[in-house]
């Protein structure tokens, strides 16, 4: 198990791990533009900062499923 992560970080440190890496830095970037939005969007609401984080984490955090769906790696 340890020798998998050690090979993965050593090709993701040389540029390797992965086909496409701009599509995956974009799907990464749209998602969590996505959680920024909905944070900024829910604290001008003047809500607790609690329930805003929460919301825009778990609403961010379900978005790369479907984002990385698709997703190939070496």
């Amino acid at each position: 198990m340890f020798d998998l992560g050690w090979f993965s970080a050593k090709l993701f440190m040389k540029g390797k791990l992965f086909r496409d890496p701009v599509d995956f830095a974009l799907k990464v970037i749209i998602a969590n533009c996505t959680g920024l939005f909905l944070l900024v969007s829910l604290e001008l609401l003047k809500l607790p900062l609690l329930i805003p984080i929460t919301i825009s984490s778990l609403v961010a955090g379900a978005t790369m499923p479907f984002l990385l769906k698709d997703f190939k790696i070496k």
